[in-house]
């Protein structure tokens, strides 16, 4: 049979005696000795904020970060708490601080905004992962579902979620590379031909309707890429009328192709 003072017992064994001080402070108007106060009701309660901050241990953020989070979880629930109500003080500290670092989770962890739904499968989904996998092999959609009571469908959205969390970095190198080849080399890129594609297709018609030794003159000087003095040359012509043929060719056809677009 437990003794009555054990009976009375702190769920947490080291949590601090602070219900009088609670009660005093609740007198006490701002300034310096309500400050002081507070900060030692706080102080007296950061070990239970580090330990609710290390069950969110190993989920992408360092622990350091976490225990700040926490502590603004509990500064928040000292300053919030009322007394008067007649409840511990922890059942009151123990959802705020773990919802504080939940919230950071949510608003400042993923790479990618997702709804807060699929924030919820994600968390189902990966906790059901963690659970199937000492079986020694990754648990099937069909085995986190059963496990977890959700279809098949939301699984699967729990699991694209499990990879939003967090980005690649493209200067990541590829899976079984070593030769250095990251991601960012594997992207696409605007090929810049495709810009000569379509000046050739708008030129294309224009051309067609040159006089057979301008437009000849024009293939030899820009597809043939033949120097004005060897075309002047090649049609017995001086290298200066050349100059001039290309030139108003040129003139004439960017203007009928403007004028096309308009």
């Amino acid at each position: 049979m437990r003794t009555r003072a054990a009976a009375k017992r702190h769920p947490h064994d080291d949590a601090p005696d602070t219900a009088q001080a609670f009660r005093t402070l609740a007198t006490l108007p701002p300034g310096p000795q309500r400050d002081t106060l507070r900060g030692q009701i706080v102080e007296a309660w950061l070990p239970m904020a580090d330990r609710l901050a290390g069950r969110f241990r190993n989920r992408g953020e360092s622990y350091e970060d976490l225990r700040q989070v926490a502590a603004l979880g509990l500064v928040k629930a000292v300053d919030r708490y009322d007394p008067a109500l007649g409840n511990a003080f922890e059942s009151y500290a123990v959802p705020t601080v773990t919802g504080e670092i939940k919230r950071h989770f949510r608003d400042h962890m993923w790479t990618l905004h997702v709804p807060r739904r699929v924030q919820d499968l994600r968390n189902r989904v990966r906790v059901a992962v963690g659970e199937l996998s000492p079986a020694g092999r990754t648990p099937t959609v069909a085995e986190i579902a059963g496990h977890t009571g959700l279809s098949e469908g939301d699984v699967k959205v729990g699991l694209e979620a499990l990879e939003s969390f967090t980005a690649l970095s493209l200067d990541a190198e590829l899976p079984g590379g070593e030769d250095g080849y990251s991601l960012g080399d594997a992207l696409g890129a605007p090929d810049p031909a495709l810009d000569t594609v379509v000046d050739r297709e708008a030129v294309r018609t224009r051309l067609a309707a040159l006089p057979e030794r301008e437009r000849a003159i024009l293939y030899m000087r820009f597809f043939d890429d033949m120097t004005q003095s060897r075309i002047a040359e090649q049609l017995g012509i001086s290298q200066m009328h050349v100059s001039r043929l290309i030139s108003r060719c040129c003139d004439r056809l960017r203007e009928q192709v403007l004028d096309d677009a308009a």
